[in-house]
């Protein structure tokens, strides 16, 4: 029992002297900071302007703190900066947009009442593609993007939740296509993804012809950025760099692009053939070369489009917002009469249950996503690069701390991100009095944005609502 009570003694004399010695360093701690930040007060203000850092500030002011860290990395190297995840500036989105709610005629609808969010990929096609919900994973390509373990992930949580995979313009990954019920390939401009047997096990066939962050150009990429298997996979020689091209044929013209339409839904069966384009001024005219082509869906990225890596100036200074893309692209197919026939899949800066609702509720058939998914599939394991590493980097394939994740974790929480998102959806049609997707359209929807609701033509919100909805 002595002993007992003189380790207790001799612990609490050990805990005091801790929080003592803890209190001192505070206390030297606090004169330490005091005296730094008074001395560097001293530096910005007894200093001439331009030898004060206060000239840093009006560098900051104009530029923003992204601009001069981008200017200065442009500085310190001889190749073209690339960068990752998509513009460093803000576009105006889909926040200013709100549902009406249903309270006094119509009335809610129960939360039992199941609400239908199916939706079908290329009606026309001989074999359309139908989908239990409306978020597909955008294409995010192996080896050129993401790593194996990140792709069969990806593809997982696609199954669980009843959506389709785009596979991305990087190689066909055979345990990708395993892990898919429904698989979209995405015939790019580079040689590899295009052998037969590849083509034949599409559930679509999505041709690349531009895209968010990058347009229509291709891209080189060294070999060592690209080691291991995928080397095999996209048919590289040892040494040699992995060419995306800007088109298909040489000395390109439309006519191929019809008869590649063409050639591919031949080869598939009749599986739907689509488009994909970075929506640009000349929104209209590029559809209506699309619908020459004979396409049966069409996915349009906005300027919040992103990619792995790509010029600042492919990121920043090209396309039309994602809210102006899918207005324009969804009235344009109504006018050409063909909404029914051709599909439209929207993406590029939707982030939100939100924002996927109100694409949908403008025009879009359904919305893919990129960012929002690649981050949910390594939420729980971001741990493993953080504090000091990107979260990516858990799942490039190039990435430092690639070998680190976890399949079946990053498929469990990107696939509860999916149906989560699309439980919200439900709540939110069902406080509209709907029971289905397709009764959500753009009546459904007012503004806070004056210009935004005259352009769309939907009420603004300091107006009284005329009823009917949309504004002529």
């Amino acid at each position: 029992m002595m002993i007992q009570l003189v380790l207790i003694i001799i612990i609490l004399i050990l805990n005091l002297m801790m929080l003592v010695a803890g209190l001192i360093m505070i206390l030297r701690w606090k004169s330490f900071v005091k005296n730094r930040l008074k001395s560097f007060g001293k530096q910005i203000i007894n200093k001439k302007y331009g030898e004060s850092l206060a000239e840093l500030f009006t560098g900051i002011g104009r530029m923003k703190m992204q601009t001069m860290v981008e200017n200065s990395l442009r500085a310190s190297r001889k190749e073209v900066l690339h960068r990752p995840l998509g513009p460093g500036k803000i576009f105006p989105n889909f926040e200013p947009l709100m549902f009406n709610p249903a309270q006094t005629t119509p009335f809610p609808v129960d939360k039992e009442t199941e609400v239908d969010i199916s939706v079908t990929i290329g009606p026309a096609a001989k074999k359309p593609l139908k989908l239990d919900i409306p978020l597909i994973i955008s294409g995010m390509g192996y080896g050129i993007g993401l790593s194996e373990k990140a792709k069969i992930a990806l593809a997982k949580a696609a199954t669980n939740a009843g959506t389709a995979i785009n596979s991305g313009e990087g190689g066909f990954l055979p345990e990708e296509r395993e892990a898919a019920k429904y698989y979209i390939l995405q015939f790019g401009k580079a040689p590899w993804a295009k052998e037969n047997e590849e083509i034949k096990q599409a559930d679509a066939i999505e041709i690349k012809l531009g895209q968010g962050a990058l347009a229509g150009l291709g891209s080189v990429i060294k070999p060592e950025e690209i080691k291991g298997r995928a080397q095999e996979i996209l048919r590289m020689n040892e040494g040699e760099d992995a060419i995306i091209y800007e088109t298909f044929f040489d000395n390109q013209t439309l006519n191929d692009l019809k008869q590649l339409v063409a050639e591919l839904r031949k080869k598939t069966g009749g599986v739907p053939v689509g488009a994909k384009i970075l929506a640009g001024g000349k929104l209209e005219e590029d559809l209506d070369r699309l619908i020459e082509l004979g396409v049966d869906f069409v996915t349009i990225d906005g300027a919040q489009g992103a990619t792995h890596d790509s010029p600042p100036i492919m990121q920043d200074d090209f396309g039309i917002p994602t809210v102006h893309a899918v207005v324009r692209a969804a009235k344009h197919l109504e006018n050409r009469k063909v909404k029914d026939k051709i599909s439209l899949i929207v993406s590029g800066g939707l982030f939100t249950p939100g924002d996927f609702l109100k694409a949908l509720a403008l025009g879009a058939d359904a919305v893919a996503l990129g960012t929002a998914v690649l981050f949910a599939v390594l939420s729980e394991q971001a741990m493993i690069a953080l504090p000091w590493d990107p979260p990516t980097t858990v799942v490039w394939y190039n990435g430092k701390h690639a070998d680190a994740f976890d399949v079946d974790k990053g498929a469990e929480t990107a696939a509860n991100y999916l149906k989560n998102c699309v439980e919200e959806m439900k709540m939110a049609i069902r406080a509209m009095g709907k029971t289905s997707l397709k009764e959500v359209t753009a009546k459904d929807l007012v503004s806070y944005d004056e210009t935004l609701a005259k352009k769309i033509g939907l009420p603004f919100t300091l107006d009284p609502y005329e009823s009917g909805g949309q504004k002529s």
